[in-house]
């Protein structure tokens, strides 16, 4: 037995819940916040047997894509003064953690 922990931005959460429940597989969405962009995003834990992970990463990977974004960082102290300029930053995409479960229980 597998628990899967999938930090994915909020905008895909949607999609992926679906799909995951879609081919019959539960998940626990926990809301989470990034560090760096403190943009929100989610955490989902999901149970599974070791054969089925390659599946729930394969559905993880296709719903929770890349992309870009402009960010406007907190102003940034230069010789000049103040300045804070739009930077271009990739957002979405998942994290996955794979861990071993000693013990499964449903109640």
């Amino acid at each position: 037995m597998k628990l899967i922990v999938a930090i994915i931005n909020n905008d895909d959460c949607p999609s992926v819940l679906s799909e995951l429940t879609h081919k019959g597989y539960g998940a626990t969405r926990l809301s989470t916040s990034g560090g760096f962009l403190k943009s929100g995003n989610s955490t989902l834990l999901i149970g599974t047997e070791d054969e089925k992970v390659d599946d729930v990463i394969e559905i993880i990977s296709e719903f929770s894509r890349k992309r870009t974004q402009m960010v406007t960082p907190s102003p940034s102290f230069m010789s000049e003064g103040f300045i804070s300029r739009a930077v271009e930053v990739t957002v979405g995409g998942a994290t996955v953690f794979v861990v071993d479960v000693d013990k499964f229980i449903k109640l």
